[in-house]
């Protein structure tokens, strides 16, 4: 088991030919008991905490509540000047089950405030949870819910909520009109427990609104498309928005617009411009994929610009522990922003103990790259408010073995920013396409330790003073056909000796014009608790984006 009264270097390692990097951190305080703060601060050195129950181990800068069971993020949106998330939530236990709405506010998307819940299983059709779905802001202003109940034989359904008092800020109270459930599984070829997720509306040219239901049609997935005047009346298209029958269901469909070079975001539920593209986004396999195309009008279909059998190259919104993902347009700031859900990795009898389970990803600015082919993410803005205590080196020039270890610290989170350049690039190993299947696989093969031509280079987190117990990320650099192919690991398998932990090699491919560039920019934010390192790490690809 780690020891919190060891020294936990904080390291940079090197192990490639000579390199330049300059890094820049930041801390903050600690954490209010008061309000879920996001908290962006540095360690290493920690002071002992002796049991796995403390406070010290609770996130600070990512969303969480006090206590119990977390997944999905539900319909977040922006109204009357307060950031609202709804979120899958178990009142009574830190096992996910009975699921409600849990509803917190916040102004800034740093501190929150918690409700009550919005949504309870009050209803013969959400007897068996209130479970995800989205938030729409109608014409008249007024926001609607629409979430999946189910009820005591496992049916689905969509049911929708709208707010019982307009006027209070907080919406605190939400009001399930008789019509529920609005939308039931009806249809030849619909499997009635494979039927959830709601998305957010939109209107089309004949001013009816739209949404997509993750389904499962015919033995095969789909992205089901109905349509309303009055978004209480549903009727279902004669076909899919996009269906493939590349696997049986897609749970947390989400699709949006964007367009291509441009970091604001869109509200899909106006007049979207030309030359914008859509995103339809769904969670399968444990993660969260995306594919880029057009919405065609006329069609009513959503119509993907590359068509890709193998579901394993799909793209992904992020390689690592991150699932059910949910956009929305922040009207505040004109961006998208979007949340993801993170479970912890301890075993059941330690979330016991603990008294919690489950957290939420960092929010992210999201936006499509200039070539409109992928989808680039950024922690909001928000989180640098955060930085206390900040450190800097520049110009470190490291060879190949090097590790420099980052002094001066003192707390159990970070937020870190290093640019790496290498001095030349000709010795970089070719790219092997196959390795695209099994990114991970990859990852564990060609890890840390293992030697290439570029790479691998990046930090070693949370080490132990022998180095028994660190987790790395890093880099590794291959050519391909027209530019570079860089792989991005998170290789936890040695972050903790603590048996019952989920501690994979996370990893994704990115392609990138490093002969143009010359630099590569990783943003790290760490956080550990319970032995575990949280840990989710941003590529800077540099497209019109500062």
């Amino acid at each position: 088991m780690l020891n919190p009264g060891h020294g936990w270097p904080f390291l940079l390692l090197l192990l490639l030919p000579p390199f330049e990097s300059s890094l820049r951190c930041g801390g903050a305080g600690a954490e209010e008991a008061t309000a879920h703060s996001h908290r962006v601060l540095l360690y290493p050195h920690s002071e002992k905490v002796s049991s796995i129950v403390s406070r010290k181990y609770r996130t600070g800068y990512h969303f969480q509540p006090p206590k119990n069971w977390i997944n999905d993020p539900n319909g977040p949106m922006y109204y009357n000047g307060l950031y609202h998330l709804f979120y899958q939530y178990n009142p009574d236990s830190v096992i996910p089950g009975n699921k409600t709405w849990g509803h917190s506010v916040s102004a800034d998307l740093i501190n929150w405030l918690r409700l009550e819940p919005a949504l309870d299983r009050t209803e013969p059709y959400d007897a068996k949870g209130c479970w995800s779905g989205s938030v729409t802001i109608l014409a008249d202003g007024r926001p609607a819910i629409l979430y999946t109940g189910a009820d005591g034989v496992k049916n689905q359904a969509q049911c929708i909520a709208f707010p019982s008092n307009n006027s209070d800020p907080f919406l605190r109270e939400w009001t399930k009109p008789d019509s529920n459930p609005v939308i039931r599984p009806n249809g030849p070829g619909l499997n009635p427990s494979q039927f959830r997720d709601p998305t957010t509306g939109w209107t089309g040219p004949d001013g009816q609104w739209r949404i997509a239901v993750g389904a499962e049609l015919d033995g095969y997935s789909a992205a089901l498309l109905y349509k309303s005047e009055d978004f209480v009346h549903w009727t279902r298209v004669d076909h899919p928005l996009y269906s493939s029958n590349s696997s049986a269901m897609w749970e947390c469909p989400d699709f949006f617009a964007a367009l291509p070079g441009n970091s604001s975001g869109l509200d899909i539920s106006s007049a979207v411009p030309n030359g914008a593209k859509h995103v339809l986004k769904v969670s399968l396999d444990s993660c969260d994929k995306y594919m880029i195309g057009v919405y065609d009008l006329e069609r009513d279909r959503f119509v993907p610009d590359t068509v890709v059998d193998d579901r394993r190259l799909w793209p992904r919104i992020d390689y690592g522990n991150y699932y059910a993902s949910k956009s929305f347009f922040d009207a505040k700031k004109g961006r998208r922003i979007i949340w993801g859900w993170a479970n912890e990795s301890d075993s059941s009898s330690d979330d016991v103990a603990k008294g919690w389970a489950g957290i939420q990803a960092i929010p992210r600015r999201i936006w499509l790259d200039s070539d409109g082919k992928q989808l680039l993410q950024w922690p909001v803005e928000e989180v640098e408010s955060l930085r206390r205590n900040g450190i800097s080196h520049k110009g470190i020039e490291l060879k190949k073995g090097d590790l420099f270890e980052i002094k001066g610290t003192d707390t159990l989170q970070a937020d870190v920013d290093i640019e790496f350049e290498p001095r030349t690039m000709d010795k970089a190993d070719p790219f092997d396409p196959s390795w695209l299947l099994d990114t991970e696989k990859h990852c564990r093969e060609a890890d840390a330790t293992a030697p290439g031509g570029l790479g691998p280079f990046g930090l070693v987190l949370m080490a132990s003073d022998n180095l028994e117990e660190h987790t790395t990320v890093h880099f590794r650099v291959y050519k391909s056909q027209h530019k570079h192919m860089i792989l991005m690991c998170s290789d936890l398998r040695r972050s903790s000796l603590r048996p019952g932990l989920y501690t994979p090699a996370y990893g994704g491919f990115f392609e990138f014009d490093l002969e143009k560039e010359r630099r590569i920019s990783l943003r790290t934010l760490v956080r550990l608790w319970v032995f575990f390192l949280l840990m989710h790490s941003y590529l800077h690809l540099y497209d019109n984006w500062k």
